[in-house]
């Protein structure tokens, strides 16, 4: 302030006469006071165009609010836990006296030209037509090529389309008898857009991609526990089923480890002390149905007999446990002995 003069007299006065020189006469000041004084204040404060004043509609932003975000959040994640909690150990209850058997089957690939789909289809009738005999699927049901690998299709005489016809069969061929679907990698390129969840859903089959952990809870009270996964972390070049054993040694402790993946056949066993009372783990790789492999060829793999599926053969009133679980590499012969011994039982 100078000579008495504030700033909010310099500008009331300029509005009333419009000029600076005018302004400075009458307030006597100097022009350049006046001048920065009228400076400052347009900087501070955004002056109407013409003397108009326009006063908008607030829009909304077509977001939900802090609070909305918050309660929603809570709710998608409590929903995302509860679904985590149930699928840590899936309770099945078997309805069935006695002895039953499970062919796990190996990536089916099913409509690759290398895929020996005879062999599949006797394995599916198997497991339809035999009491106390269920099915179970490791992943990766088919090529389902996606992006540059699309170009294989070229190759093969059954089309992309055409091969969603046969996992629906494959599936539907064992309704309300699959103990587990696993999806595999080739399956998981699908995103979102997954037809095989639908498949699935469709003919009553329990998929879960990657891996699930089973509760096959018996009428006696007995309970065997299965832990498949399309494949178990880690690898061994002398050892095929190295994975799955490791996966038994040093994380759950579960009767029966299954896998697939890499197209080979493996198996082990894995003994725990469990109060007192060893728990045997049988471990096992099954090889794919897909029986030819470019790819194997490409990278020079020696190839050796490889089973494509597995039976385990589970005897709930057992109280030996090195035989509460047998394995048979042979489906046909799996099927006979589970037969014989439900006859016994």
């Amino acid at each position: 302030m100078s000579n008495g003069v504030s700033s909010a007299d310099i500008i009331d006065t300029y509005k009333e006469l419009g000029s600076i020189r005018a302004t400075a006469r009458q307030l006597r000041v100097s022009p350049k006071r006046i001048k920065k004084t009228l400076n400052s204040a347009i900087r501070n404060e955004v002056k109407p165009i013409c003397g108009a004043t326009l006063n908008h509609k607030f829009v909304p932003d077509g977001e939900r609010s802090v609070n909305e975000l918050l309660a929603a959040k809570k709710e998608t994640f409590d929903r995302r836990k509860a679904m985590e909690e149930a699928a840590a150990l899936f309770d099945v209850s078997v309805n069935i006296d006695g002895p039953i058997g499970i062919v796990h089957m190996g990536d089916p690939h099913i409509e690759d030209d290398s895929t020996d789909i005879a062999l599949l289809e006797s394995h599916l009738r198997l497991v339809r037509e035999t009491e106390g005999m269920y099915g179970a699927n490791v992943g990766d049901f088919k090529n389902n090529w996606i992006g540059r690998l699309s170009q294989l299709y070229a190759h093969n005489t059954v089309t992309a389309k055409e091969g969603w016809k046969l996992v629906e069969w494959m599936i539907g061929q064992c309704e309300g008898k699959w103990v587990y679907l696993v999806g595999g990698n080739h399956d998981f390129w699908s995103g979102d857009n997954d037809p095989l969840e639908w498949i699935a859903k469709q003919h009553n089959a329990p998929l879960r991609y990657h891996g699930q952990r089973i509760n096959l809870k018996f009428p006696n009270g007995k309970s065997i526990r299965i832990n498949t996964r399309h494949d178990f972390s880690g690898s061994s070049q002398w050892n095929n089923a190295h994975a799955p054993m490791k996966a038994a040694s040093m994380g759950f402790k579960d009767h029966i480890y299954t896998c697939g993946h890499r197209h080979t056949t493996g198996y082990g066993i894995v003994a725990s002390p469990i109060l007192n009372e060893p728990l045997v783990s049988h471990c096992i790789r099954v090889a794919a149905y897909k029986v030819f492999d470019e790819y194997a060829d490409q990278r020079g793999f020696v190839k050796t007999p490889t089973s494509p599926a597995a039976v385990t053969i589970i005897d709930p009133k057992e109280t030996n446990p090195w035989r509460v679980v047998q394995v048979f590499w042979d489906v046909e012969h799996g099927t006979d002995y589970l037969n014989w011994l439900r006859k016994q039982k």
